[in-house]
């Protein structure tokens, strides 16, 4: 049976300076570099046929940690902007407390936290789940079809898209699942794709 590993990228500068993020290509902090070789240790033993990552760096480098710490650091990582982080429009690069003074702690919580509602200039994560899920049917589904094991390292509001459609879960149900960074979300899948289970490690 496939497995298919999720982790979200280790925390970003942003992250830590409480900023809206989106496709804003920030390193990740120390602390970041940290998680991404911890979730390397946590998937000691693993061996993966195919990884994939976003075109942005913070993923990019927690992918590289991770496949250094699991001795795979030769595995070629296929890239695409498909897997990016939602795109927060105006809201990027901004402070998510300045932002709620300015526009109402009520209004960011539904830019933040509805499934179809974008902030200015930005995507929703229904917007966000029309790239990934493509994507994923395309490039990805098909060699977990073969038994092939797969590592994703990507973001938040992605990986939720991504999440959504293995889990079935409703808008209401994807918006109360929170994706930890630098923490691997490992799925056993049976040949149809269909979850047998999953877990974070």
């Amino acid at each position: 049976m496939p497995k298919l590993v999720c982790v979200r990228h280790g925390q970003s500068e942003w992250n830590l300076q409480n900023k809206f993020t989106g496709w804003v290509d920030v390193d990740l902090t120390e602390k970041g570099e940290n998680e991404a070789r911890n979730a390397g240790e946590k998937l000691n033993g693993f061996k993966f046929d195919f990884a994939f990552s976003s075109l942005l760096k913070r993923a990019n480098r927690t992918m590289g940690f991770i496949l250094e710490g699991i001795g795979q650091s030769d595995l070629h990582v296929e890239r695409n902007e498909a897997l990016n982080e939602r795109m927060y429009g105006d809201l990027q690069g901004k402070d998510k407390t300045q932002i709620a003074e300015e526009f109402g702690t009520e209004q960011v919580h539904i830019w933040r936290r509805s499934y179809d509602i974008p902030p200015p200039g930005g995507e929703s994560l229904k917007d966000t789940r029309e790239r990934v899920i493509p994507y994923f049917e395309e490039h990805i589904a098909p060699i977990l079809k073969e038994g092939k094991d797969v590592i994703i390292t990507a973001h938040g509001n992605s990986l939720r898209a991504l999440v959504m459609h293995l889990e079935n879960l409703s808008p209401e149900e994807i918006l109360q699942k929170e994706i930890p960074t630098g923490t691997p979300y490992i799925y056993d899948l049976r040949e149809n794709l269909e979850v047998k289970s999953a877990k974070f490690i």
